[in-house]
This record gives structure tokens, C-alpha cells and sequence, in this order.
């Protein structure tokens, strides 16, 4: 995607290649500050604290970090040590055990000079493979909004997303919102419902600015508005991402994304999950047995946003709060996964 005109993927290789920059989305949309990671410990904590946030893109970053963990010490014991450490970060997103899976088999066999290396050359292989499948989800997932637009022509494309599944989640394109961008690229109309995402806006904050920079149409509501603007048929389709898909097609996504697809469901607005093969986990047979990540308090409790004296952080509650990052959309409530081999109507589809 552009980037103040430019073309930037979400991580990029230093210069020297031996660490990675990615964006503080924390900052995000108030500041545009890149970060260097430097080590596996600096990716790990990039991940934990939401530096940067997105299944594809923890997993590429967590990748990067096995590869700067093994250009310091390429044994046995730090390949198995920091292979732990990176899955803990954020264990509901399978991408992330995915990505250094993939390294991990890839360099266990190598003899430890060669390790390194051959680590870095695997992650930057994940990060083009994800531009590429992303490109291809976008492309499935363009079909669907052609017909849309054709049933009518007179009114633009209305779609409602939740959470962030963009450029800012993966390494290019994103997945939910590849085929949006695809759509506007081509000159279909197309305007954006923009979950706020509480608690902390991944919608308002980092969708919003993304498509603001493609020069999408967008709103950006509360979360509680869905249900009311698909009784009266202002939604066309909803798109999301996902952080696993289970072995049964259950979705574990951000919280609030079942609440979107029961409402969905009730106003027969079709409901749709974007996702690439690496996000789905055949293991896991359905989304009863997901851990569900419980976040800090402090995501509710707080407020983070510009002031008259800058970027500051405000409390809005002095109660307990209780915080999962993410709910289960059983595979009932799903019309279709948009995925780089197609519009599939059942999950198990996609294991073939």
C-alpha cells in the first residue's frame, strides 16, 4: 500500500539486513514512527505490546526474530529457547507458531554456521508469500463486490468491517481489505463501515487511516451500530479477518466479531471471513478448544489520544474490567472464507 504517496510494505529489512523496521502502531494515526528490531527480544516485545498487531504480520515479525535470535547464538538450546519465548507473546494467533515452525524445520537441519542465513532467507520468502496470497484473496474476494455492485449500480458497494485486517495486519494488501482496495482500484464504488473496535480501535485508529490513504470512502462507527444499519439494509456484505479458523470452520477473531455475524445472520446480510491458508489450523478441531488471550485491564480502563498538550492518556472507569481479545463465530453464522484459492462455503475446503 502507499504510505504518504509511497509504496512501503508493514516490515522491511534494514539496511544492513541484519534487523527489521516496522511501524509503532501504537502511534498510529497521530504519528508515523518507524521502529528497528533488533533482536528477538525486541520482536517479542514488539508483538506482546501491539507494536505491531495483525496474525500474517506477528507471524512474519516473529520469523524475523528467530532469524536475529540464531545470527547471535545458532545452537540447539537458543533455536529452542527462543522458539518458546516468540510463541508465548501471543498464543491464540496461529500464524505466529506457523511462522517460526517454518524456520525452525527450516535451519534445524543446517549445521549451526549456516543457520542464520538461511533463517533470514525464510522470513523474507514468508513475507512475499504473504504480499502474493493476500493479492490473491483480493482478487477472489473482488469477484463479490462485482456483483454486488452490478445488483445495483446506482449506489456504491456498502461493507462493514471489524478490527484491523489491512495492510497494517500483514505485509501488503491485508486480507478483509485487499478486496476493498482492489474494488476501488478498478472504479467500483465502494464505501466502508468502520468499527470503532473497542478496546483499543484497531478500526478507528489503523483501518481508517489506511483507507483514508487509498483514498477509500469510509465511517467510522461505534460498535454497537452494525445491527441497527443492516435492519435497514445499509449494509451490502460484511468482510473480517481472522486470527485462526479451526479445523470445523469456527472463527476466532477480534472481540465483538460474533456479535457482527449473529446480526448478520438475523438481516440476511451475508458474512464473510478473509483469511489465508497459513491461518488456518487443522489441529484445533473447533473454537471450544481455543485459548482465548486476556489482555490488561488497562485496555478498557484507558484512553490514549491527542490533547491540546500532546498525545495523552486518560481514565475513564475506576472499576475492574475484564478484557478477552478475541470471541468465536461458530461456522453456522459464516456465508464464505475468502481465500487465495477462492470463495470457499466450508472450511474443511480448504485442507485439500
Amino acid at each position: 500500500m502507499k504510505l504518504e504517496g509511497v509504496h512501503r510494505r508493514s516490515i522491511e529489512r534494514t539496511a544492513d539486513g541484519a534487523g527489521v523496521r516496522i511501524m509503532d502502531q501504537r502511534r498510529l494515526p497521530w504519528e508515523i514512527v518507524w521502529v528497528e528490531l533488533r533482536s528477538a527480544e525486541d520482536a517479542a516485545r514488539a508483538i506482546r505490546e501491539m507494536w505491531t498487531r495483525g496474525a500474517p504480520l506477528i507471524g512474519a515479525t516473529a520469523a524475523y526474530g528467530l532469524a536475529m535470535a540464531l545470527a547471535r547464538d545458532p545452537s540447539d538450546a537458543a533455536l529452542d529457547a527462543h522458539h518458546a519465548m516468540l510463541v508465548a507473546t501471543r498464543p491464540t494467533a496461529i500464524n505466529l507458531r506457523w511462522a517460526i515452525d517454518v524456520i525452525a524445520n527450516a535451519v534445524g537441519p543446517l549445521p549451526p554456521a549456516e543457520r542464520a542465513e538461511a533463517a533470514f532467507a525464510r522470513a523474507d520468502a514468508i513475507c512475499d508469500e504473504d504480499v502474493a496470497l493476500n493479492r490473491a484473496i483480493g482478487e477472489h474476494g473482488l469477484a463479490l463486490l462485482r456483483t454486488l455492485h452490478a445488483r445495483n449500480p446506482g449506489r456504491p458497494v456498502n461493507i462493514l468491517t471489524h478490527c484491523n485486517a489491512g495492510w497494517l495486519a500483514t505485509v501488503d494488501y491485508g486480507t478483509a481489505t485487499a478486496p476493498i482496495y482492489l474494488a476501488q482500484d478498478e472504479g467500483i464504488p465502494v464505501h466502508v463501515w468502520v468499527d470503532e473496535t473497542r478496546p483499543r480501535n484497531q478500526g478507528a485508529l489503523l483501518t481508517a487511516f489506511e483507507l483514508a490513504g487509498h483514498g477509500v470512502p469510509h465511517t467510522v462507527i461505534a460498535d454497537n451500530t452494525g445491527g441497527l444499519l443492516m435492519q435497514r439494509g445499509q449494509v451490502d456484505l460484511v468482510i473480517v479477518g481472522t486470527d485462526r479458523v479451526t479445523a470445523n470452520g469456527d472463527v476466532c477473531n477480534k472481540i465483538g466479531t460474533y456479535l457482527k455475524a449473529l446480526a448478520a445472520h438475523d438481516n440476511g446480510v451475508p458474512f464473510y471471513v478473509a483469511l489465508p491458508y497459513t491461518t488456518f489450523d487443522p489441529n484445533t478441531p473447533s473454537g471450544d478448544a481455543v485459548e482465548i488471550e486476556e489482555r490488561a485491564a488497562e485496555e478498557v480502563t484507558l484512553l490514549t489520544g491527542p490533547t491540546a498538550n500532546g498525545i495523552e492518556t486518560v481514565r475513564v472507569t475506576n472499576s475492574n474490567a475484564f478484557n478477552p481479545a478475541f470471541d468465536i463465530t461458530p461456522a453456522r453464522l459464516v456465508t464464505g472464507y475468502v481465500t487465495e484459492r477462492g470463495v470457499l462455503s466450508a472450511i474443511p475446503s480448504i485442507a485439500a
